[in-house]
């Protein structure tokens, strides 16, 4: 019984908290849609998230590709498939882990830090005082959010994609494999399907970042262990719900609902 009581209670919580983010959701992008919010910080936001988050991409990036070919040089070598390895690494970075790497590090940075900014101005008052003046703090505050995280994740993920395969390059590169053999399996292998999966994902884990991060600093209690609550559940729920979503997206674009198509 006590399983029974511990796990409905974990799926009542768990309810209530995603139910919280996408009512938060519905009323951000209604903000959006309406044009409730200022313009103005639009490309702060953007600086702050792609500029910011440039040298941080950029690390990850080239060293998962490198990760990548050191473990997968011996085993293409082995079997005969060097031909290969360049093609195999690039749909690698570009279906999968360059959106969910760069995801997951970004919200780390942006996502907590937007968390506790947004948190600091409820705590502050300052949300308050928005509403005094008739201003929506919703769409003043988040809206800005919201799109420059849309924008810039694909952005960012473009990068990273060009990087991680650089990365790659360099190390079978180091172990006698040519250019050409690794460009021509590049070509061959990744399609502009790959690429417009990867940049789906990213315009999603943009968005799913900026509400559940914008819903935390909102719903941040007082004080200023309120803020540091706020933003750690940002980055937890963001980085699960980033993960969990990843799942469905792979499904749809390279999963199950080709086999109908076979």
């Amino acid at each position: 019984m006590r399983l029974v009581w511990f796990l409905g209670k974990i799926t009542i919580a768990l309810s209530e908290r995603l139910g919280r983010f996408a009512l938060f959701g519905v009323k951000l992008f209604r903000a959006v849609f309406s044009g409730a919010w200022c313009r103005a910080n639009l490309f702060e936001q953007m600086e702050k998230i792609g500029t910011g988050s440039l040298f941080m991409v950029l690390i990850t990036s080239v060293f998962a590709g490198m990760v990548m070919a050191v473990q997968t040089f011996d085993q293409f070598v082995r079997f005969g498939a060097t031909g290969y390895i360049g093609g195999v690494i690039a749909l690698t970075m570009t279906r999968e882990l360059s959106p969910v790497l760069t995801g997951l590090v970004v919200t780390g940075r942006v996502g907590s830090a937007m968390a506790a900014e947004i948190g600091t101005m409820k705590v502050s008052e300052q949300l308050e005082a928005l509403r005094a003046f008739g201003i929506s703090e919703v769409g003043f505050v988040g809206g800005p959010r919201l799109l420059a995280c849309t924008v810039m994740l694909p952005v960012l993920i473009i990068f990273s994609i060009a990087i991680s395969i650089l990365g790659g390059f360099v190390y079978v590169a180091s172990q006698g494999v040519p250019m050409q053999l690794f460009k021509r399996s590049v070509i061959e292998l990744v399609t502009v399907k790959d690429l417009l999966g990867g940049l789906t994902k990213g315009l999603t884990f943009g968005m799913i970042m900026a509400v559940v991060s914008c819903s935390e600093g909102f719903n941040a209690k007082q004080g200023a262990k309120g803020v540091g609550r706020a933003t750690t559940s940002a980055v937890i729920w963001s980085n699960m719900l980033i993960l969990i979503t990843n799942f469905f997206l792979s499904f749809i674009f390279f999963g199950g609902l080709q086999r109908g198509n076979m």
